[in-house]
């Protein structure tokens, strides 16, 4: 049972309680499992498409296996370790037990239903991560959501859905932000682009409360929220949301992940990843100081959507 200690801003500035470490679910035992997997096989000189067939599988799915997006058989990895010459007990032992580790079902099981596989992986890398870096251009990311604006656009995203399943959604998104509100939370580090902060998705009151909310989170001290500026140009990645995770587990490589509206991708390649790196760091220097948010996000408010009582 999780215990609680304080509490952090919530929606709208309302108190939300901070939870004691949760565990991290299956991502980190995938990807030490996968990367050790992938220097025994290759320390052995066994092709992937001979280590796939070996264990009656594909190579595709043995690329995944070993860059930790999905878990493996205990049978299959006693059948790798074997291959592989792997005869020490201790380290066979240790590898199966991560095997058992990484088919654990993470807390978005219960979710199965409206979680894609895709996104299934980064729900797993999410949780795991000590930092987060993020721009998006559209909307304001996940992690920061009110469950008014998330509901408005799963409402626009999803629109031949039942409402029960739109809340299930937004019920997802609302625990995945429970990672922000635990002991020992990720820096979050998101960059928005001011056009996403203006669009009224719910309309104004919602846009209002929503502004509110990132004014209140942005005050968080592992939290980081820049604006950057509608005169950048708006083409500084090519209009697509990008996200780098770095995991707490040491020597375990940073993931660079691109959400589509129905689909992502997770480029494998370590240049691309340095890419995308770079192409944060630089919407970093492009947008506004982080010391400036809370003045930006006030002026959105009374451009956007004033409230017509008068209050600010």
């Amino acid at each position: 049972m999780r215990s609680t200690h304080g509490t952090r801003t919530g929606p709208a500035g309302t108190a939300r309680p901070t939870h004691a470490t949760t565990p991290a679910g299956p991502a980190v035992a995938r990807m030490v499992l996968g990367s050790r997997l992938r220097e025994l096989r290759e320390a052995q000189y066994v092709s992937r498409q001979e280590a796939a067939e070996a264990i009656r599988s594909t190579d595709t799915r043995l690329a995944g296996i070993e860059l930790g997006r999905t878990g493996c058989r205990l049978r299959d990895v006693a059948d790798l370790l074997t291959i592989f010459s792997v005869d020490d007990d201790a380290e066979r032992a240790v590898l199966l037990g991560l095997a058992e580790q990484a088919n654990r079902p993470g807390w978005w099981d219960d979710y199965r239903d409206v979680v894609p596989e895709w996104l299934e992986t980064y729900l797993g890398l999410e949780q795991a991560a000590s930092v987060i870096r993020a721009y998006e251009p559209q909307f304001v990311p996940g992690l920061l959501q009110t469950p008014e604006y998330a509901r408005a656009l799963f409402a626009l995203g999803h629109p031949g859905t039942s409402t029960s399943e739109r809340e299930r959604r937004v019920r997802l998104r609302t625990r995945r932000q429970d990672v922000l509100h635990r002991t020992h939370p990720p820096h979050l580090w998101a960059v928005i682009d001011e056009a996403a902060l203006r669009r009224p998705f719910g309309g104004p009151d919602t846009l209002r409360a929503q502004l509110h909310h990132l004014t209140a989170v942005s005050r968080l001290p592992h939290v980081t929220v820049q604006v950057l500026p509608l005169h950048t140009g708006g083409l500084v990645t090519g209009g697509g949301a990008v996200s780098l995770l770095r995991l707490a587990e040491s020597g375990l490589p940073d993931v660079a992940y691109l959400e589509q509206l129905r689909s992502a991708r997770y480029p494998e390649d370590r240049e691309e990843v340095e890419f995308y790196r770079h192409l944060i760091d630089r919407i970093v220097t492009l947008a506004e100081p982080a010391a400036r948010t809370p003045a930006l996000l006030h002026e959105l408010i009374h451009d956007c959507c004033p409230d017509p009582g008068g209050a600010a």
